[in-house]
C-alpha cells in the first residue's frame, strides 16, 4: 500500500486547485454570461453568489477532504458508510466530464496548428463546422471517425498521464507553468484588444449594467451556475487535493484565495473578449451584439474571425489565444482524472502505476464516440445532463450531509481551529439553507424545463437519452458502493 501523497508547499495545492477553478468557462462563459444578464449588473448577484455558495462550499470540500485524508466516496463513507454513493456519483460525473473535455482539447490543438497559417480562411463558421468537425446533420447520425480530432485527443491524454503519473510530484512541476502562463497572456490579449479600434464599443456592451434585468430569476440562477462550475464544486477535485495537504492546513484563507482568484480571472478575461469583439463589430460595420458568441462558436467561430481582422500578426495572436485555451484546459483535466482515479486508489489500495494507465486507456478510447460526425452534438447534450442534474444533485447533497449529518457547527469549528481567517455562524447558514434551496430550486428548474420542452433543438429522444445516463450514473454509483473495499475485505 502507497503511503499517502503530500504536497510539499502550500503554493503547489493553492495552484493546483487555482488550475482546477479556472478553466476555458472563464474564457468564452463568464464575459458571455455577464453580458446577457444586465453587463456590469450581473456582478451583484455573482458576487452573492461567490459569498453564499461558492466560497463556503469550497471551504467545505477542503474541510471534508482534510478531516477525512480521502477523495469524495471514502470521505463521505467516513462521514456515514451509506453515503459513499454520493462520492460516486461526482467522480463518475466527472468521468463523463473528461471524456468529451479531452476532445475539446483535441480541438484546441488542431486550431493551434490551423492559426499558424489562419487556415479558418475567410468563413470561419464554415470551416468549423464543415470543413473541420464535418458535422453530421443531427445526433442521430455519428458518421465517421475525425482522425485529426484523435490525433489531438491522443496528445491531450498523453499531456495528462505525464502530469499525472507522480502525483503530487509531478504536478507540482508542471502546474506553476500552466497556471501562470494563461495569466501572462490573459494580460497580452487584454491590452491589445484595448488598443484596438472599437474596443470601448465592446467594452461598454460588457459592463454597462441593466439592473431591471436583476428582477427576473434568470440573472440569479445564472450567477449561482456560473460559481458553482466555475469553481468545480461537486467534482471531487478539491476534496481529493485538500487531502493530499499537511496537517493543520489552512483552509478559510485558501479558499478565499482559490475563489477570488477565479473571479478575478474570469472578469479581466471579459476585457479581452469584449474589446475583441467590439473591434470585429466595427470592422463588420455591425453592432456588437451581432458578432457575440458563446461558449464553442466564440472559440472556434469568432475569435478566429477577429484574429485574421488583426491589423498585424495575426497568426501570432492566433497561437497565443490557443496556446491560453490548452494551458488552461490541461489544468481542468487533470483535477478531473485525478479524484476519478484516486476514488479506486482509495478504496482498493490500487497503485498509482496500474490505476492511471487504465483510466487514461479507458479515457482516450471513450472519447473516441465524440470524435464522430456527430460527436459535437453530444458533447452538448452529456454535457448539460451532467452539470445540470448530477453535479448540481452532487453538490446539494454535500450541503445536507455536512450541514446536517456531519454538522455544520463542527465543521466550522474544526476550520477556525486550522485557519488564519475565522469564519462565523454566516457559514453555517449559508451551507443548511441557503445553498440547498439554491441548488435544489435550480434542479427543479431545469427539470420542469427539459421536461415540458425538451433540451434545446434535439428531438425528444435525445432528452430520454440524457436521463438514461442521469439513472445510469445513479446505479453505477450505487455498484460502486456495494463493492467491498480493502479494508473492509
Amino acid at each position: 500500500m502507497e503511503e499517502r501523497e503530500r504536497w510539499k508547499r502550500r503554493s503547489d495545492f493553492i495552484f493546483a486547485s487555482i488550475g482546477a477553478a479556472i478553466g476555458l468557462g472563464n474564457v468564452w462563459r463568464f464575459p458571455y454570461v455577464t453580458y446577457q444578464y444586465g453587463g456590469g449588473a450581473f456582478l451583484i448577484p455573482y458576487f452573492v453568489a461567490l459569498i453564499t455558495a461558492g466560497i463556503p462550499l469550497v471551504m467545505l470540500e477542503l474541510g471534508v477532504g482534510r478531516i477525512f485524508q480521502a477523495g469524495a466516496p471514502q470521505a463521505f463513507a467516513r462521514i456515514r458508510k451509506k453515503l459513499e454513493w454520493i462520492g460516486w456519483l461526482a467522480l463518475l460525473a466527472v468521468m463523463i466530464i473528461f471524456l468529451y473535455y479531452s476532445v475539446i482539447m483535441g480541438w484546441v490543438w488542431n486550431y493551434l496548428y490551423y492559426s499558424l497559417k489562419l487556415s479558418w480562411g475567410a468563413d470561419p463558421k464554415a470551416f468549423f463546422y464543415n470543413n473541420f468537425l464535418k458535422l453530421s446533420s443531427g445526433p442521430g447520425t455519428l458518421g465517421a471517425i475525425n482522425w485529426a480530432i484523435v490525433i489531438g485527443l491522443a496528445l491531450s491524454w498523453l499531456w495528462s498521464y505525464n502530469y499525472l503519473r507522480r502525483g503530487t510530484k509531478s504536478i507540482s512541476k508542471e502546474i506553476y507553468w500552466t497556471v501562470t502562463i494563461p495569466w501572462m497572456i490573459l494580460v497580452i490579449m487584454v491590452i491589445r484588444g484595448l488598443t484596438l479600434p472599437g474596443a470601448v464599443k465592446g467594452l461598454n456592451y460588457y459592463l454597462t449594467p441593466n439592473f431591471k434585468a436583476l428582477l427576473n430569476t434568470g440573472p440569479w440562477l445564472a450567477a449561482y451556475g456560473q460559481v458553482f462550475f466555475s469553481l468545480s464544486l461537486a467534482m471531487g477535485s478539491l476534496i481529493i487535493y485538500s487531502s493530499y495537504l499537511p496537517k493543520e492546513s489552512d483552509i478559510a484563507n485558501n479558499a478565499f484565495i482559490i475563489s477570488l482568484a477565479d473571479a478575478g480571472t474570469a472578469f479581466f478575461a471579459g476585457f479581452a473578449v469584449f474589446s475583441t469583439l467590439g473591434y470585429l463589430a466595427q470592422t463588420m460595420g455591425l453592432e456588437v451584439p451581432n458578432v457575440i458568441s458563446s461558449g464553442f462558436g466564440l472559440a472556434f467561430i469568432t475569435y478566429p474571425t477577429a484574429i485574421s481582422k488583426m491589423p498585424f500578426a495575426a497568426p501570432f495572436f492566433g497561437v497565443i489565444f490557443f496556446v491560453l485555451l490548452l494551458t488552461l484546459s490541461i489544468d481542468s483535466q487533470i483535477s478531473q482524472v485525478e479524484p476519478f482515479a484516486a476514488g479506486f486508489m482509495d478504496k482498493w489500495k490500487f497503485a498509482r502505476k496500474k490505476v492511471l494507465p487504465v483510466v487514461v486507456l479507458f479515457g482516450f478510447l471513450g472519447g473516441l464516440f465524440f470524435t464522430t460526425q456527430g460527436g459535437y452534438y453530444w458533447i452538448d447534450i452529456f454535457d448539460y445532463f451532467t452539470c445540470s442534474f448530477v453535479l448540481t444533485f452532487v453538490g446539494l447533497m454535500e450541503a445536507v450531509i455536512v450541514g446536517y449529518v456531519f454538522k455544520a457547527s463542527r465543521m466550522r469549528e474544526y476550520i477556525n481551529e486550522v485557519s488564519e481567517i475565522k469564519i462565523g455562524k454566516w457559514w453555517d447558514i449559508c451551507v443548511k439553507f441557503i445553498t440547498p434551496i439554491i441548488l435544489g430550486f435550480s434542479f427543479i428548474w431545469e427539470f420542469k424545463k427539459v421536461v415540458t420542452k425538451g433540451y434545446g433543438d434535439y428531438p425528444r429522444w435525445a432528452t430520454t437519452v440524457g436521463f438514461i445516463l442521469v439513472l445510469l450514473l445513479l446505479v453505477l454509483s450505487i455498484v460502486l458502493m456495494s463493492i467491498k473495499g480493502k479494508e473492509e475485505q
